[in-house]
């Protein structure tokens, strides 16, 4: 059974702003610092684009992770999907959408669906502690994005 996490954000910039800074892997490992995140690309460029894998290795929740996502849906600047090919969950699947609104605002929706190894235990711990701590995450990472995009336009 997949557990569905959502966020939504509102950025001062325009969709394709945020639709490059949310591919681009320098920023993705800026905004999680703490967890010591670093990011490698099957192409070795940092921007990434329909095909493109990246592998993930940080520290959460006091263990170290790595995990491997392919860009398997690419439609810019309004959508794009990354989808696990290794890593920690049977299957997990972030969608990322970018809805263009008045003033040249974008709304970014964040949609990951995970799907826990081990039966009733790992589904279990990831609706107690997996699930909240993914959400906190995504929230952080959306806040820099936000950050990043607003104070490039204020550059502008």
């Amino acid at each position: 059974m997949a557990t569905l996490i959502e966020i939504v954000s509102v950025i001062g910039a325009a969709p394709n702003v945020v639709f490059d800074l949310e591919l681009d892997v320098d920023v993705h490992a800026a905004s999680l610092q703490g967890s010591q995140e670093t990011a490698t690309t099957s192409t070795g460029q940092r921007h990434l684009t329909l095909g493109d894998e990246v592998t993930f290795r940080a520290r959460h929740l006091g263990l170290r992770w790595c995990m491997t996502s392919r860009i398997t849906a690419y439609e810019r600047p309004y959508r794009f999907v990354d989808e696990q090919t290794r890593g920690p969950f049977r299957a997990l699947r972030h969608e990322h959408h970018f809805q263009a609104l008045a003033g040249g605002a974008t709304k970014m929706t964040d949609r990951l669906s995970i799907s826990a190894p081990m039966g009733p235990l790992g589904v279990a711990v990831t609706r107690l502690l997996i699930a909240p701590y993914l959400r906190q995450l995504l929230k952080r990472r959306a806040a820099h994005i936000k950050n990043v995009a607003e104070a490039r336009i204020r550059r502008a």
